[in-house]
């Protein structure tokens, strides 16, 4: 008797193809990167492996006589209110593979709350008129870093970050998305005067033009950092967690790592590029506060430095230390955030949502009087200018969008970036896979997103009489709360929808 994994009994999706209208182009066969679809040469028709499919589209959205339609299984798990479908696949893959499960892309839990979806904005009638955008000018403008600093005549100010929309392009490396989509969102950031950020896998040659518009990291494997790298950004961002595995390092596979890869994160060709979970030289906030003064003492104190850190329970603490450490802007980075690859069971139980965190984090630094020493960065989750601007409402200076701005250019969220198998060429570094993604058509689309994301946010500023982002900025009166409970209203600094001034 054969044996069939169950495993394999409970896919997720069923490639269902209509016969009739199929002409056997095989255009699904070729653009499958996960071989789901296949030309059966004895019977002379297409055929599908089912359990191969992870539900990218792309065949369905190519197929030329719309023959295709990617469906749910209709086998299900037998499941109950304890036992999920997620909780019993997982025990199946631990027991078939002895090994655990990895996945891209944000924390997808229906069970955890989504705070941004309980928040609403509080607009103006009568006596506070609305402002209409269309006909008034509306000021977006934000700057990011120390703006507390005293200066005096002889003193030059401190180094800001001006952006001319308070969305920047979270940190994505070289490797984990490829340079075709690192060329989109840099083209993107200059056009609309805004910032994106290399991620931890340093800065392919192609892309030093855009420095200007480039935040530059530097994690713990220091992958590709050197002199030139630093004083190439606009700003320097030290990388210690991340939303979507807090206490995890960064693991790109050997696979990934090709030729310009290997050369640009200056590691040898096919080796894995692992960074360890903790720095090994920063065990304390004096130990950060040397590496910040070390980067600003190296870039002659002319670029801003961050810190870029997890949300976790104790963060309100933490962000209070690197401020006072020296940093300049502070990236809170919330348990939605996307990554190319993560242990499932870290990533959907591990850290704490960033509308909870980047509230905290406001208030603390406002109580300790240096809210103004130091920017902060929301990130982990931001779907739309509605999430940016109830983030800003609750105490950010801007936000990083990075799921998002992936999703402009044809993401489908599979969650199999760390396959680097992207049926849309944008987490692979296949020569073959990756020209699916042209950088001047993904440019347009990310520019596009950008574009829209400022009208609405317009339009929404409008509707609360506020003609700058800068009104809006940790001004909690604005927003309202709507199915939380008193502890959750107290943590986040609102009130309950309804309730009064």
């Amino acid at each position: 008797m054969l044996y069939q994994p169950i495993v394999s009994n409970y896919y997720d999706f069923k490639v269902v193809r209509d016969q009739e209208r199929c002409i056997k182009c095989q255009g699904c066969v070729t653009q499958c990167s996960f071989d789901a679809n296949f030309w059966d040469q004895d019977r002379e028709k297409i055929d599908t492996i089912h359990n191969k499919c992870i539900g990218c589209h792309r065949c369905e959205a190519l197929c030329p006589t719309d023959a295709i339609s990617i469906q749910h299984n209709p086998s299900k798990f037998r499941e109950n209110g304890y036992w999920t479908k997620r909780e019993i696949r997982n025990i199946y893959l631990n027991a078939e593979m002895g090994a655990i499960g990895l996945t891209g892309m944000g924390n997808d839990m229906t069970s955890q709350p989504a705070y941004f979806d309980r928040i609403l904005f509080d607009a103006c009638q009568v006596t506070n008129p609305s402002i209409d955008p269309l006909r008034e000018p509306m000021e977006l403008t934000t700057y990011i870093g120390n703006r507390g600093r005293q200066v005096s005549l002889e003193t030059k100010a401190g180094p800001l970050l001006k952006l001319s929309t308070p969305i920047i392009f979270g940190p994505m490396s070289y490797g984990s998305i490829n340079l075709n989509v690192q060329k989109a969102l840099a083209a993107a950031s200059k056009a609309h005067g805004t910032f994106w950020s290399t991620g931890e896998g340093g800065l392919h040659r192609d892309l030093y033009p855009f420095g200007p518009n480039t935040i530059v990291q530097v994690a713990s494997g220091r992958f590709g950092v050197h002199e030139e790298y630093l004083k190439t950004g606009a700003a320097i961002e030290i990388k210690i967690g991340q939303g979507a595995k807090p206490g995890i390092g960064g693991h790109l596979p050997g696979e990934k790592v090709l030729e310009d890869v290997s050369k640009t994160r200056m590691i040898p060709l096919g080796s894995d590029a692992i960074s360890p979970a903790p720095h090994h030289d920063i065990y304390s906030i004096e130990d950060l506060r040397q590496l910040i003064y070390a980067l600003k003492e190296a870039t002659r104190y002319e670029k801003p430095v961050g810190v870029k850190v997890s949300a976790v329970h104790n963060i309100a603490a933490i962000a209070s230390g690197i401020a006072r450490a020296g940093a300049d802007i502070i990236v809170v980075d919330g348990y939605r955030g996307g990554t190319g690859a993560t242990p499932t069971i870290v990533r959907d139980h591990t850290g704490i949502p960033i509308e909870l965190a980047i509230a905290v984090v406001d208030e603390r630094l406002r109580q300790e009087g240096i809210r103004e020493n130091v920017g902060l960065i929301a990130a982990g989750g931001i779907r739309s200018a509605a999430d940016a601007l109830k983030a800003i409402g609750l105490g950010a200076d801007a936000v990083y969008v990075s799921t998002a701005a992936l999703i402009s250019v044809g993401c489908t969220l599979c969650q199999q970036c760390h396959t680097g198998r992207c049926a849309w060429g944008i987490t692979t570094n296949d020569p073959y896979l990756a020209k699916r993604q042209n950088p001047d058509i993904a440019t347009e689309q990310v520019s596009n997103m950008l574009r829209a994301w400022e009208i609405e946010m317009k339009e929404v500023l409008g509707s609360m009489g506020l003609n700058a982002i800068e009104s809006l900025r940790g001004n909690k009166e604005r927003l309202r709360a709507v199915g939380m409970n008193e502890k959750e209203m107290a943590t986040l600094g609102l009130k309950l929808a309804g309730e009064g001034m």
